[in-house]
């Protein structure tokens, strides 16, 4: 029987109701088929920074769960861009000094960037930090590494710790939801699936994942890297997120369901939702927790390849990780959207009616863009009896990404007869602003061959100026933009930073979150954008309400830097990411061996 000691900042599985509010230093797990017993720490030196990494872990993640860790961490992100966008005028302060790295004390004036990031993160409510931790500063590491290095240790160390946040979290969600009589006897079997699905899968990979990361944090002081560990687990482990994730669409509309027509089950959740414990929470911020997770630890890994030294084992280590994490998030992205764009695909062709040729509305490769009333203008072609001739009729259009259906609706508006339809690559659109303030919210869009094989011309009027511009550039994307990569972008192009994050309404939207740095690509007048996302190329409309513009030239340029480092990075591992896809269960990282014994295959 093999044993390891772990220590997770968790409370113990095993402890009656008086104990399981407190959190434990050290954890003796028992595994179900063995007695495991966990030893002390081998040496005492490490067991003092062990000891304050979790008397940090209590003050922080005993009342910090992963939704106010994810709050807390943005929130900084945003404020550190802030007093960048700052620096090229002011700088901290006279009075602000931090001594970072050598032990050099930075004070007036401009504070390089690694300084900053040090400094922010030492101010306010700020999570933890690995430069704080007693063992640490008594080592005199700090005065031995540089202000880069300690930057890198800070990203490495709060990938493990919020690993630690993210897995109490899911503690709470078995313990306190899934665990609970009343509300687990209120529900069939099949809705109990529909809503936690493969939570329990989720729950071990992340309690394998810690404790690897715990592991090589008891190794050393100085952390050597987390990113072989990442990389391990998600070729291993990490497939069980794609299954949650894309069962995530049935999971919000059973439970949806489930409200309304259960009321045990609305009663229970209720009171449950309601607890301290809970600290505000709805059940549902609980389930989407995975995917929040997997898309931040792309961003924490993607962190710390932009710290970490060039042409470096860490840097082909963080390098693997982020791809075989993005390869997951793309599966995870793609799988919910095919789930749901089936759904909304079939709930479309119910209400089509079709006046005479009929088209086929379902396939594998169509897809809403956008849909909605606009009015046809109709009459006399001349402008100058526009006010008083002109006639608006509304018809309705569905947009998908190669196919346009103009309908309108039936008198109970539950229905649309099909008016006519037209390949998406055969439309062209013309604004008509230019032509008088009549004509504001108007604009032609041209048929080059209808569903009768003809040319035919529409006069749209919409209810914005923003709801025109983002028709005519879903209708015809700009050019000018259309392939627009983010290697292509300039420092001196427009970028902003989400402060308040956003969830899209329609299918034009893109939802962000907070922290997010997008690049600017069209804008209106009353308040909408269009942008694209420099972490992962999306692009879509949000409203300017919920984002700041990045002011500095310099922190644009280094977003830009930062981005091209990591495609640069990644294209020149293309090459070997292809062979390891090829054997990826056979290609792990020579000087990683995974702490977690499998007991099942131990046993054969």
């Amino acid at each position: 029987t093999q044993t390891r000691q772990t220590v997770l900042p968790l409370r113990d599985r095993s402890a009656g109701p008086a104990q399981s509010e407190r959190v434990s230093l050290y954890l003796i797990k028992k595994r179900n088929k063995t007695n495991v017993i966990l030893q002390n720490i081998r040496r005492c030196f490490y067991k003092s920074f062990i000891t304050e990494l979790m008397r940090s872990s209590h003050c922080l993640f005993a009342a910090f769960l992963y939704q106010e860790y994810r709050d807390t961490s943005e929130q900084q992100e945003i404020e550190q861009r802030r007093q960048r966008d700052g620096l090229p005028t002011a700088g901290l302060g006279s009075e602000s000094g931090v001594t970072v790295g050598s032990g050099v004390t930075v004070g007036s004036g401009m504070i390089s960037p690694p300084a900053l990031q040090l400094q922010l993160r030492n101010t306010g409510r700020s999570l933890s930090l690995w430069q704080n931790l007693e063992a640490v500063q008594n080592s005199g590491l700090l005065s031995r590494l540089s202000p880069q290095e300690v930057i890198l240790q800070e990203a490495m160390f709060e990938l493990v710790t919020s690993e630690a946040s993210y897995y109490k979290s899911l503690e709470l969600l078995e313990r306190h939801f899934l665990q609970n009589s009343d509300l687990i006897t209120s529900l069939s079997q099949s809705d109990i699936h529909f809503l936690f699905s493969n939570i329990a899968d989720i729950m071990k990979a992340s309690e394998r994942f810690l404790m690897d990361l715990e592991h090589r944090i008891e190794e050393s002081l100085q952390i050597s890297d987390v990113c072989d560990i990442v990389y391990h687990h998600a070729v291993e482990h990490f497939h069980v997120f794609i299954s949650y994730v894309i069962n995530q669409v049935y999971q919000e509309k059973n439970y949806r369901r489930i409200l309304q027509e259960n009321t045990g089950f609305r009663e229970s959740m209720a009171a449950l939702e309601n607890q301290p414990k809970v600290k505000g929470l709805s059940f549902t911020s609980f389930l989407i927790l995975p995917f929040q997770r997997i898309t931040r630890l792309k961003l924490l890994v993607q962190n710390i390849l932009k710290k970490v030294e060039e042409n470096t084992e860490r840097e082909i280590n963080a390098i693997k990780a982020h791809q075989e994490l993005e390869r997951i998030v793309k599966e995870c992205n793609e799988g919910a959207r095919k789930m749901s764009r089936t759904e909304e695909l079939i709930s479309i062709e119910k209400t089509l009616e079709f006046k005479s040729k009929s088209v086929p509305v379902i396939s594998h490769s169509r897809w809403l863009l956008k849909k909605g009333e606009v009015l046809q203008m109709t009459g006399p072609k001349s402008t100058r009896t526009m006010k008083s001739r002109k006639l608006y009729h509304p018809i309705y259009l569905f947009l998908f990404n190669n196919l346009l259906l103009i309908t309108k609706r039936s008198s109970n508006g539950e229905k649309f007869q099909v008016l006519d339809s037209c390949s998406r690559s055969m439309l062209r659109t013309e604004d008509m602003e230019d032509q008088g303030q009549m004509l504001a919210f108007v604009f032609v869009l041209k048929l080059l061959e209808n569903q009768e094989d003809r040319p035919v011309s529409y006069m749209l009027k919409t209810s914005s100026m923003s709801e025109k511009l983002r028709w005519i550039c879903a209708l015809t994307p700009n050019r000018r933009t259309r392939f627009l990569s983010t290697s292509t972008h300039q420092p001196d192009s427009p970028q902003v930073q989400c402060i308040q994050s956003y969830s899209a309404q329609e299918p034009d939207e893109l939802s962000i979150e907070m922290a997010d740095v997008l690049h600017i690509l069209e804008r209106t007048d009353d308040g909408w954008m269009m942008g694209e996302r420099l972490h992962d190329g999306e692009r879509g409309w949000f409203p300017c309400r919920v984002v700041e513009e990045i002011l500095s030239s310099e922190v644009r340029a280094q977003n830009l830097r930062e981005c091209q480092r990591i495609q640069q990075a990644q294209g020149g591992q293309q090459g070997g990411t292809r062979a390891a896809s090829r054997g990826r269960r056979a290609t792990k990282t020579a000087l990683y061996s995974p702490t977690w014994i499998n007991q099942s295959e131990q046993e054969q």
